[in-house]
């Protein structure tokens, strides 16, 4: 493979500036809710580092008429920080707050989640500094960076700048009317369901919003195509067993004869735990597929020397090796000292070694498939699966067990994480002709600026609607809260999840993706559906595309994802504001007037806006 084409050495050295780093900071906090929001509401996140490089050069070169490739890098590199310790955090924190709801007890305290955040964040990008010689600079070539390359390609693209920006800003206008319309004002509802009468337990639905359109596009149809076929097998298949066989009967979980469940019952009470059995089961094969890969990294971690803080060349300079180790040492420290973190001392010796660990597999895994296909959550399974063991059989057993166990998945998840991003965006520097140091200074300034919001985010939307509800489902959090509850207590319905990591055997002996269908086996289909759709749109465009056609999709739809999830939490203030007997919701409801019918017509509308938008006739 031959080596990624670097752009000239620059000279100029304006970088890390006042108005990069407020742009960034600015674009961190609101990626963050972002993906908070989607995440929580799909249990998929999406990469802010190519959005926040288009609107940085249409801030800095467009309106401030100001050229300078460094500072735009320096914005996507604080501003996709944000997203991605949302994304860690959504995964595992959620669970804590469904716990404190089920037992009476008081919700985690906000500065609780801002030091757990900000202390994971820390140390994934501090375990990055170490791998950056072995992975960027080794490994130039060979390991493609697939999101890092694309977004140094569109910031040394500079003649597009101004039209690539008002792409996004188009997509984020275009989602927030209707969000607004749909979730805000109620004017016609966002889930479309249906039952189907004449086989029982069997239903199809939609979600009908622009943020899943969205994400099933920038997966494409494949991808896609994974997540419905695995919500086909849930929805039409295994749930019209289970009501045949199960009849009038009443079988755990349930409390209820299965012949009187509706199908979000089914889904809710027997669907979850087999789709939980194929998810996990995933995971734990994508991370054992993944060993080879490790090791490679680790024999190369070992036989090259990084390289010193004080070195001359400026694109060579990083963070010393030294105050690395200190500031590691530190952290771990403190977390095992801190009594806000309730990990222990068996936590933080965990955390460090696993830590270390899943960074290098993270890094390494979005070097070579990219970040959508980084098997975070199944870092985070396993973790938990050690954790709990490890602290059931020490004595740290019930409430209190079960929560040290969710921190320390807390802090591997989101290390996990943020080590994919610092890799990627230390490959985009690598190619721009940054200089690491200051990249890594921005790392830690995007996560110390998310973890101070994230935490508000989530007090925010659980306020509004709590997690585990329709509007929120937070699926990754709810799992890793089945498999704590599992192994801490012993009261999993093991036969449904042994029949679903079956399942995903299966699927991987035929060599078929597991981890998407999985997903789609877990998920509501009215989830899935949407975002099929989103994928069979961008595979048509493709298709059909003329050659004096451009494909701004991906823009567009990384624009409506940011207009829905902005909307999503005003919503969100909305409902908690009150105002005579209710809220500010109830005021501005017009209770769907439109109905399921006017649904429909306006979700074709959105689709029809969207292709329209995301094809662009290139000038002669």
């Amino acid at each position: 493979m031959k080596k990624e084409k670097k752009v000239k050495e620059i000279s100029q050295t304006a970088e890390m500036t006042f108005t990069s780093v407020v742009i960034g900071i600015i674009i961190a906090v609101v990626f963050g809710g972002v993906n908070a929001y989607l995440g929580l509401r799909v249990g998929m996140t999406v990469s802010a580092s190519i959005p926040a490089a288009v609107i940085s050069m249409g801030i800095i070169r467009v309106l401030m008429k100001r050229d300078s490739i460094l500072e735009n890098n320096i914005v996507q590199t604080i501003g996709s920080a944000g997203e991605s310790l949302a994304a860690g955090a959504i995964f595992t924190i959620p669970a804590l707050f469904m716990w404190a709801g089920e037992n009476g007890d008081k919700t985690p305290e906000f500065w609780k989640i801002t030091l757990v955040s900000i202390c994971g964040g820390l140390l994934g990008v501090l375990f990055m500094v170490p791998l950056r010689d072995a992975l960027i600079v080794k490994e130039d070539g060979k390991l493609p960076y697939p999101e890092g390359t694309a977004c140094a390609e569109v910031l040394a693209a500079g003649n597009e700048n101004e039209k690539k920006s008002s792409v996004v800003f188009k997509g984020l206008f275009v989602a927030a009317v209707y969000k607004f319309l749909t979730d805000g004002m109620k004017l016609f509802p966002s889930e479309i369901h249906s039952e189907i009468k004449r086989i029982k337990g069997a239903g199809i639905g939609a979600d009908v919003l622009p943020a899943l359109l969205s994400v099933g596009y920038i997966c494409g149809k494949r991808i896609s195509g994974y997540m419905f076929a695995g919500g086909i097998l849930s929805w039409l298949g295994i749930m019209p067993l289970i009501a045949l066989f199960g009849a009038g009967n009443v079988i755990y979980p349930g409390s209820n004869a299965i012949s009187d469940m509706s199908t979000q019952q089914l889904w809710s009470v027997y669907i979850r735990y087999i789709g939980a059995g194929a998810v996990a089961v995933g995971g734990v094969i994508s991370l054992f597929k993944s060993i080879p890969v490790i090791m490679r990294t680790f024999s190369g971690i070992f036989r090259t020397k990084g390289y010193a803080g004080g070195e001359q060349k400026r694109t060579q300079r990083q963070m010393s090796m030294s105050y690395v180790m200190l500031l590691v040492g530190l952290i771990i420290i403190f977390m095992w000292l801190t009594p806000a973190i309730p990990i222990g001392f068996f936590g933080a010796i965990i955390i460090g070694i696993f830590g270390f660990f899943f960074a290098t597999v993270s890094s390494r895994m979005v070097g070579m498939v990219g970040s959508s296909n980084n098997p975070v959550s199944g870092m985070a399974i396993a973790t938990l699966l050690v954790s709990t063991a490890i602290l059931k059989s020490t004595g740290n057993t019930g409430y209190a067990g079960m929560m040290a166990s969710i921190y320390i998945g807390t802090v591997i998840c989101i290390i996990a994480a943020m080590a994919g991003d610092t890799s990627q965006d230390l490959k985009t520097g690598y190619i721009v002709g940054a200089t690491p140091l200051k990249q890594q200074i921005g790392e830690i300034i995007g996560v110390v600026c998310a973890g101070l919001t994230v935490g508000g985010v989530m007090y925010l939307l659980d306020a509004a609607w709590g997690f585990g509800s329709t509007q929120l489902p937070a699926p990754q959090a709810t799992l890793m809260k089945v498999i704590v509850e599992g192994v801490m207590e012993g009261n999993l319905p093991w036969a449904m999840v042994f029949s679903g990591g079956c399942i995903a055997v299966a699927l991987e002996v035929i060599g078929i993706p597991v981890l998407p269908v999985a997903v789609g086996m877990y998920l509501p289909v009215n989830l899935s559906v949407p975002i099929f759709i989103g994928g069979l749109i961008r595979w048509g465009m493709e298709k059909r595309r003329d050659k004096d056609e451009v494909d701004n999709g991906v823009l567009f739809s990384s624009g409506m994802i940011a207009g829905e999830g902005l909307v999503g939490i005003l919503t969100a203030i909305f409902a908690i504001i009150p105002y005579g007997k209710g809220s500010v919701e109830d005021v501005i409801n017009l209770n769907g007037i439109a109905g399921e019918t006017g649904a429909i017509l306006a979700f074709a509308v959105l689709i029809l806006i969207f292709v329209f938008s995301c094809r662009v006739k290139k000038e002669v």
